[in-house]
């Protein structure tokens, strides 16, 4: 870890590990649990949708609000209501109530930690650094989400061990993985309470709708703006690539069950955990950009091989070369908008773009479980792949020669 994190740092990063660990055995298990209960894959991508609009608003509200709620408050009352989501589904099937707790509960069948705390804890954490460490911090705050939706991914055969050894009918062993998420939930929104008052901000006085949002000169308007709509492309490919639709493709095209996928998403979470500090490394060398746009169009070919691939020991090989590409954008992009904009935007700015990701992230699940019951099974991976490729391009050409100061030197 950086030596000049501070305590605050700290227990926001042991927040979010805590947040990932819940993410990480949700995006493998949430798809399989349904189709266990009953819900046709349709339903399935409509829950998923329905949970990433909540996230979507969510981040929204985080955006303009919590400088004037307070930090603090608005990081506990997230983690309450992941909570609240996750017991929903340990105690009740029924389509309507689980449609609510997910929008409600922002339940995450994304399978990464991509929501308002993450927003917010992002946007913080920059300014415990300099420039030129920017870009290392936050990728070991990548690499210890990663590190946590890994171990999560490993928590999903929770489930298969206590049937497997116990005898535990299923639905119950299910049951108990939505507690042990529920209670990750709590613990990362304990830790949130017991931040310092340095994480808060002096709020304006709100005279007014337009008051909310802070002073944003005109070009950092355009590069926020334009980032936004190029992220949310991003997601918006990455939509149809959620972990629980991916495990459930696993799971129907190779009848894979949670005691393989399991292990196979923490080996790709372990690949995304490794590639964060390679990422930060290479941007050193070749630049943010480059590094962002020449990592991630190669993930996108992997994936597409995949899709064709014959067997599962093929699949999996390259899906997890896939994954030891895909993440290092990471924290490439987050320090690159972070870098172009002024410190007091940067809240702003990083709410901005993570809402407008994860409105993306919202609109395709359902399409993505449409396609696959009524085009083909891989349509998501092939959808998903050629348009991550078409936004990488979009990138690189638009924002090549607007470089962060620290590139500049």
């Amino acid at each position: 870890m950086p030596a000049t994190l501070t305590a605050d740092s700290l227990r926001i990063c042991l927040a979010a590990f805590l947040r990932s660990l819940g993410v990480g055995m949700t995006g493998v298990l949430l798809a399989i649990y349904l189709s266990s209960v009953g819900w046709n894959v349709r339903t399935v991508g409509m829950l998923v949708t329905v949970g990433l609009s909540g996230v979507a608003v969510a981040t929204l509200l985080t955006s303009f609000l919590a400088d004037h709620a307070g930090r603090r408050r608005t990081l506990v009352v997230l983690g309450l209501l992941t909570a609240l989501g996750a017991l929903a589904l340990a105690t009740t099937r029924r389509l309507e109530l689980l449609l609510f707790a997910a929008f409600f509960g922002m339940i995450n069948g994304l399978g990464r930690d991509r929501g308002p705390a993450y927003a917010l804890e992002q946007a913080l954490l920059p300014e415990t650094t300099t420039p030129e460490r920017r870009t290392y911090l936050l990728a070991w705050y990548g690499l210890i989400l990663d590190v946590g939706l890994a171990i999560g991914s490993l928590l999903a055969g929770v489930p298969a061990l206590l049937r497997g050894h116990w005898g535990w009918p299923q639905q119950s062993a299910y049951s108990v993985a939505w507690f042990i998420s529920a209670a990750l939930a709590l613990g990362a929104a304990a830790l949130s309470a017991t931040l310092s008052s340095r994480v808060e901000i002096a709020a304006p006085r709100l005279d007014g709708p337009r008051r909310l949002a802070p002073n944003i000169t005109a070009e950092s308007k355009r590069r926020i703006a334009k980032l936004a709509a190029l992220t949310g492309m991003d997601s918006l490919g990455g939509g149809f690539l959620t972990s629980a639709l991916l495990s459930y493709w696993f799971f129907r095209r190779f009848g894979i069950g949670e005691e393989w996928l399991g292990p196979l998403f923490f080996g790709a979470r372990v690949a995304n955990a490794a590639s964060h500090l390679v990422a930060a490394w290479l941007a050193r060398r070749i630049g943010l950009v480059n590094t962002m746009v020449f990592t991630h169009i190669p993930s996108s070919v992997f994936l597409l091989a995949a899709a064709l691939a014959p067997n599962f020991v093929w699949a999996t090989a390259l899906f997890l070369a896939r994954e030891a590409l895909v993440e290092m954008d990471v924290p490439t992009r987050q320090s690159y908008i972070l870098a172009v904009v002024r410190p007091e935007e940067r809240a702003f700015a990083s709410g901005i773009t993570t809402l407008t990701r994860n409105v993306a992230y919202a609109l395709a699940p359902a399409g993505a479980g449409l396609a696959m019951s009524g085009v083909a099974l891989a349509s998501p991976l092939i959808l998903g792949a050629g348009t991550k490729i078409a936004y990488d391009l979009l990138l690189y050409f638009s924002f090549r020669r607007i470089r962060p100061p620290e590139e500049l030197k």
